[in-house]
């Protein structure tokens, strides 16, 4: 057999220079007719298809482009837009598309969320008195343009019923087989047509089968596929699974469908092992998700090659369709033009353009017979080692600072238990009931951009950077004590982004020119590439907090990112596990965090926005990762004093899931972003007790809204109810970097105001 099939399950849709990003915002903003809008967009869409047939991928994805989320194309193409945009029908108009995206003046936007443990996020369906219909077959229509202008015969990829479903709010989980019972018929009517119209091939999404699901959900998706396999039988489904390793294997790849698609990189060790465990069945074809569609390092060629002829030895050569482990949307488009790493580092990469060259290269080279394509195979095979090579023997990868050794000396626990400290704590620092303080960073206005831009272009010295930021600290500061606030921040004016300024600090960090990705709708993030050991060279935040709190005789907080968030929304090495990354990262920061400690700065926050995020898909796997992230988070926080008191932020989570592991952290503070979900958190706390300090956001900062005194008191005594008054922290729910001076010196008044008055009634219950 000379070529295997290859395949993707999606490729990035913002364009190689972001063109869908900035068509995007040029459209919102009407610089743009739709008209000219959709044609700007077919263009980069046909564009990524002749690329995939340029390439030779065999099978090439269809309708996995879109104007803003996948999911919400799927909630579009059944009618499911909520009452309050005013649809009245139909295809769904692209300005209500955008309106359930963005919100608008009349209307709240749909609920956004991470899609699984990726940095994606898409928008939330709403089922609430749904009454779903197929409104247009987008499916079809995405074929149909490919077969037209590129005589591609396309395989549309479709999200499917069961994960959409699972991923929808507005329903009771009791409700979701009647809910199955609506869907199942509108998504057999889109089958049908796709078949009508001679599609071979159809790739239904169901990464919610890598979850913890139950046996009785195996059920529910056995009945919906075998009444999708029975209203289209000539039509082919791969029902395509990715992320991690599917539960249930022998029921998955028993479903009636004519292919399955398995995680043969995220998913390696248990879809291997069920595969040569239970076979495979002999009338379905296997996607085998063998390169990395979540990371940007080049794929070994001699390990895959390996996997495969394991698989092979179950699953005959034919039956077999190479394809990326995921949709490449989450790796950047191509590494052709990152020209300024360093050549070992960029010789190991491979973006999305490069994943399709290593696809079709494994589908060829797989099962080599004639003399020329083994030789090319072997020449291959020996640059690939060499590439690979390279960086693992590079002096960045071979730093002593980092190794488990150093890991394993350094301290991981304080000294006394919180209670003892926090009597210390209380006696060095005599703050008042109910301290105040905020999330870390201030109102980044157009002149701190225009300024940081300068400087980065060298039109602005580095002296005259420094006095600029110093001037912004300065009045700042001047604004929080006339606030009256306990507990000053300095406002990370010098910071763009919260992991990237310290990934520019710390030896082992690399940053691409052009390594976009979409993190939702149009906004796409760069994430730094972690490629060598990470070690601390020298402080990082000391000089801005020491000048900030130079001018106040208030406690000023030193400002870092914890090892697992900067892990966490960085592309990681993937020689070694993210257990040890997070470590190395730990270990660096501790460093940083004793240099604050030395210089006077004695209130430090540690951030872990990203802690929850990074949880494994399946419950089972969750000890494990949350025993090393805490282990890290306190391998970065112990060498301090005991009167230095450690604080942490972290978004809004479901909190009674993971509450041991959040007191395992033993941050002396702890503030959580809340007030969207106030309610559900003050229940999770009257069924866990937390006995730390802790503050809950009285004000949510992601809107330009003023919030009221009396809704904060409300918020605030409803928390004290539950939480010791003399452990609570008052503070707003996130950082203030995105929003305007005007409203954030307003609502910070107000804060402090809704304090004032809680004090007050606390005072007077204490006289009586």
């Amino acid at each position: 057999m000379s070529k295997l099939k290859s395949s993707v399950l999606g490729y990035p849709r913002i364009g190689e220079n972001r063109e869908w990003k900035k068509a995007l915002e040029a459209f919102w903003k009407g610089d743009l007719e739709e008209s000219v809008f959709l044609e700007t967009l077919e263009g980069i869409r046909l564009n990524n298809l002749k690329l995939q047939k340029e390439k030779g991928i065999t099978i090439i994805p269809v309708n996995d482009f879109t104007l803003y989320d996948q999911m919400l194309d799927t909630s579009a193409m059944f009618g499911l837009v909520p009452e309050r945009f005013g649809y009245e029908g139909g295809p769904v108009p692209v300005k209500t598309y955008y309106a359930m995206a963005r919100g608008t003046q009349q209307a709240q936007a749909c609920e956004m969320t991470k899609w699984f443990n990726t940095n994606y996020h898409y928008i939330v369906p709403e089922l609430a008195g749904a009454k779903p219909v197929l409104t247009e077959n987008r499916p079809l229509l995405a074929y149909r343009e490919a077969k037209q202008k590129l005589g591609i015969e396309g395989k549309p990829v479709i999200i499917g019923p069961y994960t959409f479903l699972k991923l929808s709010k507005g329903y009771d989980a009791k409700q979701l087989p009647q809910l199955v019972e609506q869907f199942v018929p509108l998504y057999a009517q889109l089958l049908q047509e796709l078949e009508q119209e001679g599609v071979q091939w159809v790739q239904i999404d169901e990464p919610i089968l890598v979850t913890s699901v139950s046996e009785d959900e195996i059920k529910l998706v056995q009945s919906i596929y075998e009444q999708l396999n029975a209203a289209a039988p000539a039509l082919h489904i791969l029902l395509q699974t990715y992320f991690d390793a599917v539960e249930h294997y022998e029921a998955v790849v028993g479903l009636p469908v004519q292919a399955i698609g398995l995680d043969f990189v995220h998913g390696l060790e248990k879809n291997l092992q069920a595969l040569e465990q239970f076979g495979f069945p002999q009338d379905k074809l296997a996607g085998i998700g063998l390169v990395d569609g979540r990371n940007i390092w080049r794929s070994d060629y001699k390990q895959k090659l390996a996997l495969l002829d394991k698989i092979s030895a179950v699953i005959e050569a034919d039956r077999l369709i190479i394809q990326s482990s995921s949709s490449l949307l989450h790796v950047p488009v191509t590494a052709k033009n990152e020209n300024n790493l360093p050549a070992e580092l960029r010789e190991a990469l491979a973006f999305a353009e490069e994943k399709l060259d290593e696809i079709v290269w494994l589908s060829e080279a797989a099962f080599a017979v004639d003399t020329e394509t083994a030789g090319l195979r072997a020449e291959e095979l020996k640059l690939n080692g060499e590439r690979i090579h390279n960086l693992s023997v590079s002096p960045a990868r071979n730093r002593q600072a980092a190794d488990a050794a150093a890991v394993a000396a350094h301290p991981s626990a304080r000294q006394k238990p919180f209670a003892e400290r926090q009597k210390l704590q209380q006696h060095k620092w005599n703050l008042p009931l109910l301290p105040t303080t905020t999330i870390g960073s201030f109102p980044q206005t157009l002149d701190v951009r225009q300024a940081r831009q300068k400087w980065r272009k060298n039109e602005l010295s580095s002296q005259d950077y420094a006095s600029f930021i110093n001037g912004k600290i300065k009045n700042w500061i001047e604004i929080q004590e006339e606030l009256n606030i306990d507990v000053l921040v300095h406002g990370e004016f010098e910071r763009t982004d919260m992991v990237e300024f310290f990934g520019e600090k710390l030896d082992g960090f690399a940053f691409t020119q052009n390594g976009w990705v979409q993190s939702y709708g149009s906004r796409c993030v760069k994430p730094p590439v972690i490629y060598g050991d990470v070690v601390f060279t020298e402080p990082m935040t000391v000089t801005e907090s020491v000048y900030a709190q130079s001018l106040t005789d208030r406690p000023v907080k030193g400002m870092l990112t914890g090892p697992i968030t900067i892990l966490n929304w960085s592309f990681a090495r993937n020689d070694i596990t993210r257990e040890q990354v997070a470590y190395q990262i730990a270990l660096a920061l501790s460093e940083e965090v004793k240099a604050l400690e030395s210089a006077g700065i004695e209130m430090i926050q540690v951030d872990e926005p990203a802690l929850r995020e990074g949880l494994p898909l399946k419950r089972s796997d969750w000890d494990a990762y949350l025993k090393w992230g805490v282990h890290a988070f306190r391998l970065s926080t112990s060498d301090v004093r005991d009167t230095t008191q450690i604080h942490t932020h972290m978004c809004y989570c479901e909190f009674h899931d993971i509450i041991d592991s959040i007191l395992a952290l033993d941050a002396d503070v702890i503030s959580i972003e809340t007030s969207r979900s106030h309610g559900e958190l003050i229940h999770s706390f009257e069924e866990n007790t937390y006995d730390q300090g802790i503050g809950l956001g009285v004000y949510d900062i992601h809107s330009p809204r003023v919030p009221s005194v009396e809704e904060m008191v409300s918020m605030i005594e409803r928390a004290i109810k539950v939480l010791d008054p003399a452990l609570f922290w008052i503070n707003p729910d996130c950082g203030l970097k995105t929003r305007g001076m005007e409203e954030t010196v307003a609502s910070l008044r107000n804060m402090m105001l809704a304090t004032y008055k809680v004090r007050e009634q606390r005072a007077a219950l204490a006289s009586i």
